[in-house]
């Protein structure tokens, strides 16, 4: 995602116009990564971290890598551009298959700058795998059936669970790790595998704009509030007042 909030707007496509933007993980996607070397330091694991974004998009990666991820694939292509959630999702899912077979598939809950949470769910459905959202702990994936806990809205849920699934996860699994000196090191030095439209194969209509059936028509400030007035008086008086200006706006 930006690294600023200092971004302009194509005015034909209504998308953020990335190009020479500097990029960040997505705070939200930090637990997710931290959870994955979590889980690798328990069972032991390969993670791969995939990302779908513009060439710059390789220094986030690497971060991904310092953390404790093993490797990171970049999908990049202007045919990628303006990609809403679902178009973004089905990009993913042809770069997840073609990495090849997984068990666990781990996103952050939102972003924040979109702030949609829709990607994780439509991923899953794309890969023909369940989805479980707003995970705050995974209690075991040594069992057979495997257990977690999610959060809902004034409760906590035990989920049981068969691999492979899609798992979103809230910021109250973890708090990400600040990579070591020796990690950063070796991600700057870390190969990035980098794959295009044609690498994935896929349907072609279904990347970028093309593929997005939504679409931002207009972006604008809102009208800046007019000021209020005072009514002064009386109470019976005001109150009175009140309810005739109430009728010449046709409120009441």
């Amino acid at each position: 995602m930006p690294a600023t909030t200092d971004v302009m707007i194509d005015a034909e496509t209504g998308t953020l116009i990335r190009d020479g933007i500097l990029t960040e993980v997505n705070p939200f996607d930090m637990y997710a990564i931290e959870e994955a070397v979590r889980l690798k330091e328990r069972y032991g694991a390969e993670i791969t971290v995939i990302s779908m974004g513009q060439p710059q998009a390789e220094a986030s990666l690497k971060e991904a890598i310092a953390m404790g991820c093993d490797s990171a694939v970049l999908l990049t292509d202007i045919k990628f551009a303006g990609a809403d959630t679902l178009a973004t999702a089905y990009t993913l899912a042809c770069g997840i298959k073609k990495i090849g077979a997984y068990d666990l598939v781990l996103c952050g809950l939102k972003t924040t700058d979109g702030d949609t949470g829709q990607v994780g769910s439509s991923l899953a459905e794309e890969l023909d795998i369940p989805h479980i959202g707003y995970i705050r702990k995974i209690i075991t994936l040594k069992d057979s059936v495997k257990r977690l806990e999610r959060s809902l809205d004034d409760y906590h849920e035990i989920v049981e669970f068969l691999l492979p699934v899609v798992i979103t996860v809230t910021k109250e699994a973890n708090e990400p790790r600040y990579p070591s000196f020796k990690r950063r090191r070796m991600a700057k030095a870390a190969s990035i595998l980098v794959w295009t439209a044609d690498d994935l194969g896929g349907y072609q209509k279904r990347f970028g704009l093309d593929g997005s059936p939504t679409r931002v028509i207009k972006i604008f400030h809102p009208l800046p509030r007019g000021k209020g007035e005072l009514i002064k008086g009386h109470p019976n008086m005001q109150a009175r007042c009140l309810v005739q200006k109430l009728k010449e706006i046709k409120i009441i």
